[in-house]
């Protein structure tokens, strides 16, 4: 399943959206259009640490990372991506 449409099933199932998944647009502003609060995003980020092994710093727990469906696909791509270039650089482990 693609890590997108896990995140829209995520996000009708935790705060109660009444439609599909495929009804919730990538670039939906979850924002403005009150379907995440400040409580909501510690709680999205949690689910995000746990669900893809990300590790999310404090500062990166800014509002346009959590704006929409897209903007968090593209947030756990950079955590991911973030993760193992710290990792390369502590072991000295190189890629080919």
């Amino acid at each position: 399943m693609a890590r997108t449409t896990q995140i829209k099933k995520y996000l009708i199932e935790q705060f109660s959206l009444e439609i599909q998944p495929e009804e919730l647009a990538d670039d939906y502003d979850l924002l403005a259009g009150g379907v995440i609060d400040s409580l909501g995003l510690l709680t999205l980020v949690s689910w995000l640490e746990d669900t893809y092994g990300l590790d999310v710093d404090v500062l990166d727990v800014a509002p346009d990372n959590f704006r929409s469906v897209a903007a968090i696909d593209a947030f756990c791509d950079a955590a991911a991506g973030a993760a193992g270039s710290a990792e390369t650089a502590a072991t000295g482990a190189h890629q080919p």
